[in-house]
């Protein structure tokens, strides 16, 4: 049985590196992230380099495929050692960049995955200020899941000390990333 769970994960990294097909493509990584959700995959989508896929897509210009990376990314970020894999391949920039995605589905799931790839070693860039800056804005979103899910950020990830400071500059420009569309 899990053989074949292997075989089934490496038909679809296949396909997906063979294909030139954008749909295909979409399809395929909405399939990885989905299997990405299940702890006893961990295993093989390492062997099979799908957070390096994840990591590379989270860069493509088709939305949909930035957020079906990034919901790959948090469904496997709960695992130390992917944890560890992403942090070190240096994820965490192109992870904070798609807090700036018009599409909600990836701003909550960039979210969440800064969430999970919090660690005291990680703390300070995920915690950095721009990041607190785009909460804070977040937090006062209309949509209720993202203004919920930005304040636990803000309340449980960073200290006062550094929404203060958010704050302060948030006064002082009018430049910031945009609030993702309904």
């Amino acid at each position: 049985m899990e053989l074949n769970r292997l075989e089934d994960l490496q038909a679809l990294v296949t396909e997906f590196q063979g294909t030139d097909s954008a749909e295909a493509k979409e399809q395929v990584l909405a399939n990885l992230a989905n299997f990405a959700y299940d702890p006893r995959n961990y295993e093989y989508l390492r062997q099979l380099q799908v957070l390096d896929l994840f990591l590379d897509s989270l860069a493509e210009d088709r939305e949909s495929l930035v957020e079906f990376a990034i919901g790959g990314l948090c469904n496997l970020c709960l695992d130390k050692t992917n944890k560890d894999y992403i942090l070190e391949a240096n994820g965490l920039e192109a992870i904070i960049n798609c807090l700036s995605s018009s599409n909600e589905e990836t701003v909550m799931s960039a979210v969440t995955t800064l969430m999970y790839l919090s660690t005291p070693q990680s703390r300070q860039r995920t915690t950095a200020l721009p990041v607190v800056e785009c909460m804070l804005r977040f937090s006062l979103s209309a949509s209720r899941r993202l203004s919920n899910l930005a304040t636990v950020f803000l309340e449980d990830y960073c200290t006062p000390l550094q929404v203060e400071e958010a704050r302060n500059l948030s006064k002082h420009t009018a430049v910031g990333i945009p609030l993702p569309k309904d």
